[in-house]
């Protein structure tokens, strides 16, 4: 259940994140999760929406440089020790470029978390193994 998330690099200057949400907002995009980075001279805006290919496809005709990688969305329990539990499936010793929280509003006991493995198949095999529950990307727009 790999999520296509859109990453954009950016000119760390004022309004280049205003830009790209605009950009989206004007196309009917729906801005789902997003994390941003600072790199010194530049930004890296990570970002999931409601229609990543037409979001490419406006970002560019904007000049806008945008990429899609695949990450995997997972519910991890929100109480206390929750990540650590999902790091201690087998899938936590594999490579993680990175991770952030997806927001959620309606439970309070279920977060849910996004993570870039090295190799999503073998992390998706192992997560599926250890019982934790992937939600796809259609889970993710409801």
């Amino acid at each position: 259940m790999k999520i296509p998330q859109i990453s954009i690099f950016v000119s760390n200057r004022p309004g280049r994140l205003h830009a790209v949400c605009k950009s989206l907002a004007d196309a009917d995009i729906n801005l789902l999760s997003l994390t941003l980075a600072d790199s010194g001279e530049f930004g890296l805006i990570r970002i999931i929406v409601s229609n990543p290919e037409k979001a490419v496809e406006v970002l560019s005709e904007s000049g806008i440089v945008a990429t899609v990688t695949d990450v995997i969305a997972c519910e991890v329990s929100a109480l206390k020790g929750g990540l650590a539990k999902l790091l201690s499936t087998p899938a936590g010793s594999l490579q993680i470029d990175y991770m952030y929280a997806y927001p959620t509003c309606n439970q309070k006991e279920i977060a849910i978390m996004i993570l870039r493995f090295r190799d999503p198949d073998e992390a998706i095999s192992l997560l599926e193994k250890a019982g934790v529950q992937l939600l796809s990307r259609k889970e993710l727009l409801v």
